[in-house]
């Protein structure tokens, strides 16, 4: 797992619309669905027929102050949860990633929550009992992709001399030089064998820097980031936005890259639910699913952007300025260092290229890094694992009952995978791919 710093860390602080829409087929998966609204004070009849009401009208869905969590925000604000009947969904934030799994385990029931905008790992290491309580296996389902892209790898303003981007070679002699200097190189992330602490391994590596040996990998909430490398109590940090954006607009330090750069189009959050609230509620879970999947075409439509930024950055979600999120979630990056990408590709996207669904090949690359750095044992049936905790059974019948058959993909795989430094993942052979990496505990 990964060291914990010595040093003390800041701890900083940590009504719903009756819109609603109809969603026009499109032709794929790749393309935006036009979404039109009735005329003010239409009342819609709800598409849900009576076989398929939800068992239960309401569920507690918790989020990260983070962009990516803005399809569970948009389906409460927009009336979308309602529209399918679960008017009383509550959608809570959560102060930590290690909180949002410690809810997760108690359930709503036990004071908790039933699901959650969760890093895609971490379904998986609490249904292998890696991250639980007592090392309880807890059986868990993802039921969908929030997001591909997004996320950013920044560093304090020391090594802006440096220019570093997707190489991270020129970091290896100042970390060194800083820790023979006495000092510890911390290098955050928001949770163990999560998503950000798999990028920032991968990136490190690649540039021969051992995370485990060379620096100091620590945990840090999202929005503890900003204050802390303010501060000086860390050398770099991964994390969703809004932060890297602060952090430049405050001018406290750059960003090395976009994780989009990393590895192009890249699964990142996910929605997950405890499989026993889903097992017990298919058709509430279902209605969920179909509200938060018209949430993510709104939110890709870039006629929306500058709304859907003004709602998240709102005081009860992550009560930041909108436009520390609006240009990002444009496309246009600013990185602190005179780097700028206009109009980029690889901005975040909710549903745009696949990005909703949870492919399996993506889930088997995840388990896979986490066995690289001894998240979880070397002899884990991965594939068994796979098949279960990814519920894409259930996304697609969610998305024809919405209208969008032509957006589920043909296969449970995206195939051969790409990586910046040329590293190819084919999800048929994962063993070699762990096999060719030069850094790793596994």
């Amino acid at each position: 797992m990964s060291n914990v710093s010595r040093r003390k860390f800041l701890i900083t602080a940590a009504a719903t619309t009756a819109t609603t829409w109809v969603l026009h087929g499109c032709s794929g998966g790749s393309e935006s669905t036009e979404a039109t609204s009735p005329a003010a004070g239409t009342a819609s009849p709800s598409p849900v027929a009576a076989a398929d009401a939800p068992e239960v009208t309401t569920a507690k869905l918790g989020f990260i102050a983070l962009t990516d969590s803005a399809p569970l925000i948009i389906a409460k604000e927009k009336g979308l949860f309602a529209k399918y009947g679960m008017p009383d969904v509550e959608v809570v934030k959560q102060a930590s990633w290690a909180v949002t799994r410690d809810n997760l385990e108690l359930g709503s029931g036990g004071g908790g929550i039933d699901g959650a905008h969760i890093l895609t790992p971490m379904p998986y290491l609490m249904a292998a009992g890696a991250i639980t309580k007592n090392k309880a296996k807890l059986p868990m389902y993802i039921l969908s992709r929030l997001n591909v892209n997004g996320q950013g790898i920044s560093l304090a303003n020391t090594y802006k001399d440096l220019n570093v981007s997707l190489d991270s070679a020129p970091l290896k002699e100042a970390f060194a030089r800083g820790k023979a200097e006495g000092r510890e190189m911390n290098c955050a992330v928001t949770f163990p064998g999560g998503t950000h602490d798999l990028w920032m391994r991968y990136w490190l590596a690649a540039g021969g820097i051992d995370p485990d040996k060379d620096v100091s990998t620590i945990v840090v909430p999202p929005p503890q980031m900003v204050a802390n490398i303010k501060v000086n109590n860390m050398e770099a940090f991964c994390v969703g936005e809004p932060w890297n954006a602060q952090t430049v607009n405050q001018q406290i330090g750059y960003s090395a890259l976009i994780t989009g750069e990393l590895w192009k189009d890249h699964p990142e959050k996910a929605l997950t639910m405890r499989a026993d609230w889903v097992d017990q509620n298919p058709n509430a879970a279902k209605a969920i699913l179909m509200a938060v999947q018209e949430a993510q075409i709104w939110c890709d439509q870039a006629e929306n952007k500058e709304e859907m930024c003004q709602i998240v950055s709102g005081r009860q979600w992550f009560k930041v300025p909108a436009e520390d999120i609006l240009a990002r979630a444009q496309g246009n990056f600013d990185f602190g260092n005179g780097r700028t990408l206009e109009n980029s590709p690889l901005l975040m996207k909710f549903w745009n290229d696949n990005a909703s669904y949870p492919f399996k090949s993506h889930d088997l690359w995840f388990l896979t890094e986490d066995i690289r750095w001894g998240y979880l044992p070397g002899d884990t049936d991965t594939k068994a694992l796979v098949e279960a905790v990814n519920r894409e059974d259930l996304w697609q019948e969610a998305a024809k009952a919405i209208g969008q058959e032509a957006a589920i993909p043909q296969s449970s795989s995206r195939g051969v995978e790409t990586f910046f430094d040329g590293t190819t993942f084919d999800p048929e052979d994962p063993g070699a791919y762990l096999k060719g990496l030069a850094i790793k505990k596994a």
